[in-house]
């Protein structure tokens, strides 16, 4: 897979495809793109100097401890000296610190990489635990033997370290390994593969960038954006690191040449566009010599289930975001859509790098919340239980999607809280909705109570349940939505555009103002480009190709000659109405005729579309420059050209399923499927760090979730949570709280939807 970025590179891109644009940047994207580099530093994502100098301290600390670690070893199974002497072990890094985009404080993602004969149950667990346990600048050391991916966190001087192990089947480990190589998995247990994955992606992502530093400045931006904007979680059913990461390198790979600030708005313009669950790839995936499974819905049942597959590089490819649900999925897309929305403002002038990274109000967005509140006896029990419990959040959203009928739906905030006058407690909160554009029936209830039991007593089935750890499900509205979660306790007062989330036009992205509804182009369907004066009796556009013209990934010349059509007649109508010159439009009829007739009679595709849209521009800036024609009208025929062949090739590009992959089955139902399988169904991520969890109804069904943990603070970074399984059995009645519950869980969602497709604010 290491030689799939240099063969790309042969053809002069890197990729699955070819780039979108090939454009470098302009004077204003230099300018965007310092405004923007100096928005991140302020907003503190950089470490200092002397942070940077203090983690470099700790790796070369922790390398000489694993090379002492190895020769003690070596040496108490019996091997000679001679062989003790050329022992060794080497420490890896991987996630956001590999990539260079770690901010303050976070943790740093390591691989320990041992010979045949250090074992990881007696040598890295008990040994190297040891070893640490007795190091007075250890402290939180925290072993997590059973994980689906084990791991040892621990804070060393300070510094946060996530500590995995990956045993070769090498007897001696050379100082310049490289694990880049396929052939390193030969004979590697199936840990040590998950193990090793996590570095062998981040560093196969860096291969298949073409700038890595514009990659940072963009992946930085994109993990603030996504943060501020309630959408970073892999286990909440968002994306994590590793996902964000492969999203920015594919359009880094679209747009080779651009700078950070017109990757950001590439990013929007592309994922607003994408057609899920098409995957996105980086490069093509390969079958390998090992044997080992890769993301495959032809072969494999599970993956036609993912709803958004994001599909890592480096072999054996899997995907990455099998935790997206379709009502996490909603949100992502409502957020791509709202972040498109401003850029398209910020290139008009009209809005602002503060307004794109304006935090998510979740609180004011739903009418209704389910919260969870979770408790234990004390610190180590809570950490524990609410690690099993967050876990396990993602299947009560999928059993609510399925008992509604998918009528109700699911926005899980990604964070917990705390209620400082209510210790050894935690709080969850989930925003609930009725599915926009259903039928509304005055009245009408949902009744999830049943939902809800079953869902606490999966959860109570936890293997290290202690009395003390108890779970509570209550309805609350949002006028009764708790102060704690508000900061300093206050709540703030309700902005005034800010309401329920309406299907793909998210109140929240009203923050983009358009002063005259009639004054916006819709492109792709998306009020975002504000006309010039000039164009005024010409604002009324409607271009993007119907999907009834797309036919297995491609395009049909009636889709394009249609799409194109609209194009001419745009910029031809505007060279007529401003110019009252009747003597330029039967050139540029002319030039149209002989334009369609082309593609229609072409192999279409998004490349040749862009160079006829060229070729038309040119024709029409020499008419515009004879005649006088303004600068501003003629920049913005050539803008509506531009997008109109990127939309094309964007729809070109996430419409077709990959070279080897027949089209994708139809959809299923994911819930539906875990349960009657009776068993459990995993596979692993992008980083090798968590797998698919399934439920069961029937209790007897063992229940369990292997995922990473981060036991400093319960929080889910680049690794997700650890293994915390259910035993097939249990006789214990499922945990539940001994006090009444706020509010019965039987929903009245009875709100009627406006003529306008909008709801009423909601009464307070």
């Amino acid at each position: 897979m290491g030689s799939n970025g240099v063969a790309k590179r042969k053809n002069g891109y890197l990729g699955v495809t070819e780039p979108i644009s090939w454009s470098g940047p302009s004077e204003n994207d230099v300018i965007k793109t310092q405004e923007l580099e100096k928005y991140l530093a302020d907003a503190g994502l950089y470490e200092s100097q002397e942070e940077a100098v203090s983690r470099e301290e700790v790796l070369g600390r922790l390398d000489q401890i694993v090379k002492i670690w190895v020769k003690k070893i070596s040496r108490a199974k019996g091997f000679n000296e001679q062989f003790v002497g050329e022992a060794n072990a080497k420490i890896f890094t991987f996630g956001s610190y590999r990539l260079g985009v770690h901010g303050p404080g976070a943790d740093i993602d390591t691989l320990l990489v041992g010979p045949r004969h250090a074992t990881r149950e007696e040598d890295f667990f008990t040994e190297l635990h040891n070893m640490l346990a007795e190091m007075s600048e250890v402290t939180e050391l925290h072993p997590v033997p059973d994980a689906h991916v084990p791991v040892m966190g621990f804070k060393f001087s300070g510094v946060s370290i996530d500590l995995l192990y990956a045993k070769l089947s090498l007897w001696v480990i050379p100082e310049d390994l490289d694990i880049s190589q396929d052939s390193i998995l030969q004979n590697a247990d199936e840990q040590t593969v998950r193990s090793l994955n996590g570095c062998r992606v981040t560093d196969q992502i860096l291969c298949l960038v073409p700038n890595i530093q514009t990659f940072r400045t963009t992946l930085r931006c994109m993990r603030f954006w996504a943060k501020r904007r309630g959408v970073y979680s892999n286990v909440s059913g968002f994306l994590g690191g590793i996902n964000w990461a492969l999203l920015v390198a594919r359009i880094c790979q679209l747009y080779p040449n651009a700078l950070p600030s017109m990757l950001v708005s590439r990013f929007f313009r592309v994922y607003t566009q994408w057609r899920w669950p098409n995957p996105v790839m980086l490069c093509d995936i390969e079958e390998g010599v090992l044997g080992l499974p890769v993301w495959d819905p032809r072969k494999n049942f599970r993956d036609r289930l993912h709803q958004m597959p994001i599909i890592t590089p480096a072999y054996p490819c899997m995907n990455s975001s099998y935790n997206v649900s379709s009502s996490t999925l909603r949100v992502m897309t409502e957020e791509f859509q709202r972040g498109y929305d401003i850029c398209e403002a910020m290139e008009a002038g009209r809005a602002d790098w503060d307004t794109l990274f304006e935090p998510y109000p979740f609180f004011d967005s739903y009418k209704h919340y389910l919260e969870i509140d979770v408790t234990a006896e004390n610190e180590d029990d809570l950490r524990k239980w609410k690690g099993w419990v967050e876990s396990r959040l993602r299947t009560l959203t999928l059993k609510i999607e399925k008992h509604t009928f998918g009528m109700l739906q699911c926005h899980p905030h990604p964070g917990d809280f705390s209620d400082k006058s209510r210790p050894l407690h935690c709080f969850y909160f989930m925003g609930l909705q009725r599915k926009q554009d259903a039928p509304v029936h005055e009245g009408e209830q949902f009744d999830i109570r049943a939902t809800v039991e079953e869902f606490k007593h999966t959860v109570g089935m936890y293997t290290l349940w202690k009395p003390g750890m108890e779970i509570q499900v209550s309805h609350i509205k949002r006028r009764s939505v708790p102060l704690f979660v508000f900061p300093g306790g206050v709540r703030p007062p309700r902005p005034k555009a800010v309401g329920e989330r309406n299907g793909s036009k998210s109140k929240a992205s009203t923050s983009v103002h358009v002063e005259n509804p009639s004054d916006a182009v819709g492109i792709g369907g998306h009020k975002a480009l504000h006309l010039p004066d000039e164009l005024s009796t010409h604002r009324q556009l409607v271009v993007g190709a119907s999907s009834d013209h797309v036919v297995d990934g491609s395009f049909s010349s009636a889709m394009i000659s249609s799409s194109t059509g609209l194009l001419v007649k745009e910029a031809e109508g505007s060279l007529g109405s401003v110019l009252g010159n009747s003597n330029v439009v039967p050139d540029v009829e002319s030039r149209k005729r002989k334009y369609v007739d082309t593609m229609e009679t072409s192999v279409v595709d998004a490349k040749r579309v862009a160079s006829h849209s060229d070729k038309l521009l040119e024709s029409v800036a020499m008419d515009t420059s004879r005649v006088g024609f303004s600068e501003e009208a003629s920049s913005h025929a050539a803008d509506v050209c531009s997008k109109e062949a990127e939309a094309l090739a964007i729809k070109k590009i996430s419409s077709g399923s990959p070279k080897h992959l027949e089209a994708l089955p139809e959809e299923l139902d994911e819930l539906e499927f875990f349960e009657s399988q009776g068993q459990n169904k995993e596979f692993g991520d992008a980083a090798g760090s968590s797998i698919e969890s399934s439920t069961a109804k029937d209790s007897r069904v063992q229940t369990e979730t292997k995922l990473r943990y981060s036991p400093k603070s319960g929080g889910m970074e680049e690794l997700e949570p650890p293994e915390l399984s259910a035993p097939p059995f249990s006789s214990r009645p499922a945990s539940t709280s001994s006090t009444t519950q706020r509010k019965p869980l039987r929903l009245r969602l009875s709100t009627v939807a406006k003529s306008t497709g909008t709801q009423p604010p909601a009464p307070e």
